[in-house]
């Protein structure tokens, strides 16, 4: 650290310049991201995938759909607009309600356009399709392709809305904590710098990687809070030093110290972060790789630009002061002072008031988000939920197996094999109907399907149907089963279906039910693994970096403690209903991310916090005395970080989009936890109680009082 530190105080201008060449260079780059993301980013490779793939490309089943909904309009305005939308070449094919009566009940009226497997790329075609729907009054289109660009569009828009609430928010604060305007803005220019360049690498990163909508809205939220935080410990420390030291010593020294722990505490985000790649689930995987990428970027400009700006800055920073910024230290040497007096009554109370905001976890139903992510001030989702009240969309649903034998299908053996399978599934209780080339034909026998097929006045008369159902070694059953696709009784379904066997046949399962499925059983599975990464390895580095087997073992206790409060806290407010927002599900997601996301964040605070005792507890003081210092000493900066986090986190509660509203809103309580009760009530009390022993760590020499 001492070297980077010449070697940032020396080249100053240097550094500046370099940076700002990235950053235009990198510019360039991220406002052309919006039009790499595609889909919400929950992508499995697994048997859901392969036979999705398998039956669009070998029978010719639509890969995707989207539905045009008419509501009121005439028979000869859904004519004209199905006519227009038969000269889209992308489209595959139109199913309308004159050729299927079902499509249609009273006055509102539905039709299908099909895709294959070759359309990736729905934006144009969906906004072509829009400009021939938008003609009509009361005609609008869903479906998993309109609902992915749609989130898209409310993500950029939610992005938008929660900068303008958060970041002028958040300069206030910054106001408050330092005084002077330029002092306030630069944590924010260092935020926005880091922010813009992380967005132009994951750009660059797009034609390797597929990247999810939300990539929008998590690595902006995450990289300016941290950048900001970071900046904030930084200039904080450096202001101490330069009351009576020269501008590049005091850089000098925030980098060696404040530097130090911003290393640290970056360290533990991006365990957090990278500890979600062992989930093979696209949003996760891209989630981690954009917040390793923004945190990096944290750090890097952290301890380069920020201090040579600062450097060329000189006293400057102090320029244009607002606010006359009063001594807090003798408040919170009160405050300290009590907690040390009274730390068993502080740790009781602190876990009692975490242990309720706990107890609603026992009502906790998770989901994956989909169309409900959406408002419904949204034409799709108001379109799709048309069609779930008027054409009951969702209430069964459909499993698609299929079915590879070496020997193939087209002999007496396996067709009847076919039958049997049928048969099988069939008994199932879940089970309303199974369809196969023998159901599709109405015969329930081989006998009877040789005989049709053989009669002299039309041979082969059934094989076209066969063709429809068999394709070399391939054939398939389309199972309705009474369940919705996102119910536990439809995925439990499908898992007792992959015990399915029948000699010499590999079975595949498709459909809703294996979707949501995978997904579940792929978190569950690792969601044990990612948590013992981030828990040991904070173990480990925490004890490097503090020399003690206690502190790290209360600050993973105390993490996992305030996030089971948040995780209440969130049921409390999404899943019941509160603080006027509509009762919804928790996203499957949310949890894990929360959780990954705040155990790193929150050791930033930890780290501050535990850095200054233990800096004060080196130079001579005994625990208690150093536990005061170090709490008067960062109190103020933790609570001004702190509520910076929540202020840029927490503006997310003012977005559209469900899921992220859940996060920044998870964030939000987390940190606000975090830095309360835990950082400022537990910890110091702990540190009273426990003395010495907080600094024991085996074969090291105790330190030799003064």
């Amino acid at each position: 650290m001492v070297n980077l530190a010449k070697f940032v105080t020396k080249h100053a201008k240097f550094i500046v310049i370099i940076w700002a060449l990235i950053f235009a260079a990198l510019t360039f780059f991220a406002i052309q991201l919006t039009s790499k993301l595609e889909g919400d980013g929950f992508k499995y490779d697994g048997d859901y995938q392969y036979v999705s793939e398998e039956l669009s490309k070998t029978f010719n089943l639509p890969a995707n759909t989207i539905f045009v909904v008419f509501d009121g309009e005439s028979d000869e305005t859904i004519e004209r607009t199905l006519t227009k939308l038969e000269q889209i070449e992308e489209i595959e094919a139109i199913t309308s309600p004159f050729n299927e009566p079902a499509y249609k009940k009273e006055n509102i009226a539905y039709a299908t356009l099909d895709f294959d497997y070759t359309i990736q790329d729905f934006n144009d075609i969906i906004d072509h399709i829009r400009e021939i729907t938008d003609e009509n009054n009361n005609t609008a289109i869903t479906g998993g392709p309109v609902i992915a660009k749609d989130t898209t569009v409310a993500s950029q828009r939610d992005l938008i809305k929660a900068e303008a609430i958060g970041v002028p928010i958040a300069l206030i604060v910054l106001l408050l904590a330092f005084g002077t305007v330029v002092a306030s803005l630069l944590p924010i220019i260092v935020g926005a710098i880091t922010v813009v360049s992380a967005l132009g690498i994951m750009t660059l990163l797009s034609d390797q990687v597929d990247l999810s909508i939300f990539v929008l809205n998590i690595v902006p939220m995450l990289g300016l809070a941290l950048s900001i935080d970071f900046a904030l410990l930084f200039i904080n420390r450096y202001r101490e030093e330069r009351e009576a030291k020269s501008i590049e010593e005091s850089v000098q020294i925030a980098i060696q110290t404040a530097g130090r722990s911003i290393i640290f505490s970056a360290l533990c985000v991006m365990i957090g972060l990278g500890a979600m790649i062992v989930i093979q689930v696209e949003i996760f995987q891209n989630i981690a790789l954009g917040g390793f990428i923004v945190v990096l970027l944290a750090v890097i400009s952290g301890l380069t630009l920020l201090p040579a700006l600062l450097m060329l800055l000189g006293d400057r920073l102090n320029k244009w002061r607002l606010i006359r910024v009063k001594p807090t230290a003798g408040r919170w040497g009160a405050f300290a002072a009590f907690v040390m007096k009274n730390p068993i009554k502080i740790i009781l109370l602190s876990v009692v008031l975490m242990v309720i905001a706990m107890i609603p976890i026992k009502d906790m139903k998770l989901n994956i988000p989909g169309v409900d992510s959406l408002p419904t001030s949204y034409d799709s989702r108001s379109a799709y939920d048309t069609l779930v009240e008027q054409f009951d969309f969702g209430q069964q649903a459909t499993v698609f197996l299929l079915a590879e034998r070496e020997a193939g299908w087209q002999d007496d053996e396996g067709k009847q094999l076919i039958l049997n399978i049928q048969n099988e599934l069939s008994d199932n209780e879940l089970v309303v109907d199974v369809v196969t080339m023998f159901s599709a034909a109405n015969i329930d026998s081989l006998e009877m399907w040789n005989m049709a097929n053989n009669n002299p006045q039309a041979p082969g008369m059934l094989d076209a149907v066969a063709e429809n159902f068999i394709q070399d070694k391939q054939t398939y059953f389309v199972i309705s089963i009474d369940a919705e696709g996102s119910s536990n009784e439809a995925q439990q379904y499908v898992r007792d279906l992959q015990n399915y066997t029948v000699k010499g046949v590999e079975f595949y399962t498709g459909g809703v039910p294996k979707f949501n499925q995978e997904i579940f059983d792929e978190i569950t599975a690792k969601i044990g693994i990612a948590l013992a990464i981030i828990i040991s390895t904070t173990f480990i580095i925490l004890m490097i970096a503090f020399k003690s087997l206690l502190i790290p073992l209360k600050a993973i206790i105390m993490n996992i403690i305030g996030l089971g409060a948040t995780f209440g806290i969130l049921v409390y407010v999404f899943q019941y209903g509160h603080f006027g927002l509509s009762e919804n599900m928790i996203g499957l997601i949310i949890p894990v991310l929360v959780f990954c996301l705040v155990f790193g964040l929150s050791m930033d605070y930890e780290v501050f916090l535990i850095s200054r005792i233990q800096e004060e507890y080196l130079k001579g003081a005994e625990n208690t005395k150093a536990t005061i210092d170090g709490l008067v000493s960062t109190s103020k900066i933790i609570t001004s970080a702190a509520l910076i986090m929540i202020v840029i986190t927490g503006s997310f509660v003012f977005t559209d989009v469900l899921p992220v509203k859940q996060i920044g809103v998870g964030i939000a309580v987390a940190v606000a936890i975090d830095a309360t009760i835990i950082r400022l009530m537990l910890v110091p009390s702990l540190m009273k109680l426990f003395g010495d022993w907080n600094w024991w760590l085996p074969f090291r020499k105790t330190k030799q009082k003064r």
